[in-house]
């Protein structure tokens, strides 16, 4: 494992600009998110919400600021991953290491929690069965499209994701896209593409409808959907996805050991350090006398708490405060020609 400098669990505003804040004090970071995107909160609850608090950016939707907040972190080539909940920290001497539900492995002699939050988990089908193939026959995300290919699928959801998938999946496989109303949240030229594709008859939609039972043997073979007026329908299906929404959880993060206040995590505003030296957190999650749960304190949090990263990180090294403006050191670290 290559050497980083700190470990950000979450990948939205927050986050993205902690990778900003630590890059040009030279710190290499890594950041982790159980999402299947990122932009956190801004992409899940409120892309196209228009946001008026941003300094400078008069207005600006969430999926617009995560998209310039990552064209601000491109010369940094921080790694990102994603579908990765981090369930365990702990310490090893100076370091912490973080372990992810999929067996990945982190060290760094910092944390950065920037969570939200919390984390976001999917909404499940609250059928026995689908418990017992969830991860064989079903999804509640797609991690590699490979796997669904040739497969009769049944696609659950109005929303953006689920409309998206439909249309990228039924180009090798048989789809049925499934929502309990008439009316689709997603994108209306995505539904206006699926609609054609229904015409044609590529792809089959049925509403308003839910899933009333699943038919296996071990093994998904289909499932019986139930309409409002009462009656049902059985459909051939190998695969399940499930795009139910998101429901918000503070998860493993109140077994870390942290000073919580309710569901937020207690700091020492000076350097947003919580009680364990060199666990960080800043956003949403983290708590202090005066707090203000906007993006803009997010990003002075995260400013801050960098500061100390690289005291931590470098200890051998004096920090230097330098202005991105003059700083020939940070500009070279942005990619940044001079004139």
């Amino acid at each position: 494992m290559k050497k980083i400098d700190a470990i950000i669990i979450g990948a939205g505003p927050v986050g993205l600009f902690a990778v900003h804040q630590l890059g040009i004090k030279g710190l290499k970071a890594v950041v982790i998110d159980n999402l299947d995107k990122v932009g956190g909160q801004c992409i899940e609850l409120y892309p196209d919400k228009p946001i008026y608090d941003i300094p400078a950016i008069p207005e600006c939707t969430g999926e617009e600021l995560t998209k310039r907040l990552l064209e601000q972190i491109k010369p940094f080539n921080t790694d990102i991953f994603l579908n990765e909940r981090v369930d365990e920290v702990f310490q090893e001497k100076e370091n912490w290491v973080v372990k992810t539900n999929n067996k990945k492995e982190f060290i760094a002699p910092n944390v950065m929690i920037a969570g939200g939050v919390g984390s976001f988990e999917p909404r499940k089908i609250s059928l026995k069965e689908a418990e017992k193939l969830e991860g064989k026959s079903v999804f509640y995300a797609v991690k590699d499209k490979e796997q669904f290919k040739n497969k009769k699928i049944s696609i659950f959801g109005g929303g953006d994701s689920a409309l998206d998938w439909a249309l990228e999946l039924s180009k090798f496989s048989k789809i049925t896209l499934i929502h309990r109303r008439n009316d689709f949240r997603g994108a209306q030229h995505t539904l206006s593409e699926l609609r054609k594709l229904e015409k044609d008859g590529k792809i089959s939609i049925k509403t308003p409808c839910q899933i009333e039972t699943l038919n296996d043997e071990n093994e998904l073979k289909s499932i019986n959907i139930k309409f409002e007026d009462g009656k049902t329908e059985k459909i051939q299906t190998d695969v399940i996805l499930g795009f139910f929404g998101l429901i918000m959880k503070l998860g493993p993060i109140a077994e870390w050991g942290l000073n919580m206040d309710k569901k937020t995590i207690e700091v020492n505003p000076e350097n947003f350090e919580t009680n364990k030296k060199g666990i960080f957190a800043a956003g949403d999650i983290c708590s202090y006398p005066g707090k203000l749960k906007l993006i803009l304190s997010g990003f002075h949090e995260v400013a801050l708490a960098s500061v100390e990263c690289f005291k931590r990180a470098r200890p051998n090294e004096k920090f230097r405060f330098q202005f991105t403006t003059s700083s020939k050191e940070i500009q070279e670290r942005l990619n940044i020609k001079r004139k």
